[in-house]
């Protein structure tokens, strides 16, 4: 079997080889990059099935790489490394074509089920390129992981928090979080207000419209 090829671009030499190690260890095949020119070259010059990238680089940072690289490739999965939670930072890169985040420090099996459901996306997203659908059904929006998270919501409670819905589909909660305010802004979920919750907002929500199967 054909393993699949991941794209590593970060500035870091110990976070470099740590993903090399996860990647190598879930059974993919690793090319590392130190920079974001070197692995959008490598990028342009290969075929891979997943990128990995770092979000603060000296050079080109990884929002300017990924612009670079969604010019030459639409669909590939695109994850990005950052120690930055703000939903703001995630949007940006969310409108700009990246599927999903992992949050420094990386924990391996995080990691692992990370890689392993934007494989899914991407080879999904593929597909449907090959069939000259449209891939994004607005800025920031896969119509691929859009699907995924509807057909999630099916098997939630009434209720649900972000953070269920995240555990549920396997994607960052900053992805995630993007999808359930495209949802309320489409009026297919609303929210339902939790009061006294402190830290991260709790509010939960619940699914307007259930299709029938």
């Amino acid at each position: 079997m054909t393993h699949k090829k991941v794209l590593i671009i970060d500035d870091d030499k110990d976070i470099l080889y740590t993903l090399k190690e996860i990647c190598s260890f879930a059974g993919l095949t690793p090319t590392t990059a130190s920079n974001g020119k070197e692995g959008y070259q490598f990028f342009k010059d290969n075929d891979f099935n997943l990128v990995i990238m770092d979000y603060h680089m000296p050079g080109w940072d990884g929002l300017t790489t990924l612009k670079k690289i969604r010019d030459i490739n639409p669909y590939v999965s695109i994850i990005i490394l950052t120690v930055d939670e703000r939903q703001e930072i995630a949007d940006d890169f969310l409108k700009h074509g990246a599927t999903d985040f992992a949050i420094k420090p990386i924990k391996a099996p995080d990691l692992i089920a990370r890689i392993q459901i934007n494989l899914k996306i991407g080879q999904i997203q593929t597909e449907k390129a090959l069939a000259e659908q449209n891939m994004f059904v607005d800025k920031g929006i896969s119509s691929t992981t859009l699907d995924l998270i509807e057909k999630a919501l099916l098997e939630m409670p009434e209720a649900f928090t972000i953070d269920d819905l995240s555990k549920s589909v396997g994607l960052a909660y900053q992805t995630v979080h993007r999808y359930v305010q495209f949802l309320l802004e489409k009026n297919k979920i609303e929210v339902v207000p939790v009061y006294g919750a402190l830290g991260r907002p709790k509010n939960k929500y619940r699914l307007l419209i259930r299709e029938k199967s």
